[in-house]
């Protein structure tokens, strides 16, 4: 997410600073809940859109890179540095 995305979220009412948000989600056929702040969740959503898939596929995917690290992270994490990593390599 782009500097000037986050400022106007931030305008339209929305915190940098928020509390996590729990979201129920289906990976591979297993219901989890993913607690993650909400401008990770519309982070997400945006990176979804753009690769044209649900949200569940693209967290399904980081899990599946998650697990192959030799010390894989909590989801939650593995998700967070998963977008810090896109956003950073987009710049």
């Amino acid at each position: 997410m782009e500097r000037d995305e986050a400022s106007s979220a931030r305008s339209a009412g929305a915190s940098l600073f928020a509390p996590p948000a729990k979201r129920s989600v289906t990976i591979a056929g297993h219901q989890t809940a993913i607690s993650l702040e909400p401008i990770f969740w519309k982070a997400l959503r945006e990176e979804a859109a753009r690769e044209g898939i649900p949200v569940n596929a693209l967290i399904a995917r980081i899990d599946v890179e998650r697990l192959a690290a030799a010390q894989p992270p909590n989801l939650a994490s593995a998700i967070r540095c998963w977008l810090f990593d896109v956003t950073y390599r987009a710049q």
